[in-house]
């Protein structure tokens, strides 16, 4: 003979209610962290915008792990960066314009005063050379 459940369904009600609404909490808790992290704006929007009116570009090479590393410090912000892809897609050769710029190391940032650096650059350093505000 089965045993009989001592639970009446208004306490079943109660637990299934409780149950959904912490699944609704947590899903709502990793929305609204997903929408930040991947979709959202980052803390250097503004920052990228800048580089962008101030002539500001960045050379790279889509199989450089520098230049991984550099746009990976922007988030998706990188998205606002001037950025000119110097390698030829498919193969590991530049493409001509970035040869006749006499571009050796990767990344290089171009700056509108003509100044060139090779190599990652920190947020401070780029806000430094740019005249960029990090806010």
């Amino acid at each position: 003979m089965p045993a009989k459940s001592t639970a009446t369904p208004s306490s079943n009600r109660k637990e299934i209610l409780k149950l959904v609404i912490g699944l609704a909490a947590i899903a709502a808790a990793v929305g609204i962290w997903y929408g930040r992290h991947q979709s959202g704006g980052s803390i250097y929007d503004s920052f990228a915008q800048c580089l962008t009116q101030k002539k500001a570009t960045m050379y790279g090479l889509y199989w450089c792990e520098h230049c991984a590393e550099q746009k990976e410090m922007f988030g998706n912000a990188f998205r606002y960066v001037n950025y000119e892809e110097c390698g030829t897609k498919g193969a590991r050769t530049e493409v001509e314009k970035c040869k006749q710029a006499g571009l050796k190391n990767f990344p290089t940032w171009q700056f509108a005063n003509g100044q060139r650096h090779e190599g990652v650059m920190t947020m401070a350093q780029l806000s430094q050379m740019s005249g960029c505000p990090l806010e």
